[in-house]
């Protein structure tokens, strides 16, 4: 199942992002091998990132989230997990 990953910055994540991305990338990387990465990256205006993950359950999800690099270092203030249904592509 599709899960919508949103990380929030906060008034910190700017000067706590370039040395928390090492791990970060680290932390996604075995997801991104095994295909369970869909799409992730910053926002452009630096409000904070999305991560679409293919993840076994809602809960897989959120331990993920609130385990992240960004998550624990306080890149992100708040993160949010919502399923996802993908219409397009088909």
């Amino acid at each position: 199942m599709l899960f919508v990953i949103i990380g929030h910055d906060g008034p910190d994540g700017p000067a706590l992002r370039p040395r928390a991305r090492p791990a970060h990338l680290d932390n996604l990387r075995p997801l991104d091998r095994a295909g369970k990465v869909k799409i992730a990256g910053p926002f452009a205006d630096g409000s904070g990132s999305l991560i679409i993950v293919d993840m076994e359950s809602e809960a897989e999800a959120i331990a993920f989230a609130n385990s992240d690099p960004y998550t624990t270092s306080g890149v992100f203030e708040r993160v949010e997990v919502k399923p996802f249904r993908q219409v397009f592509p088909e």
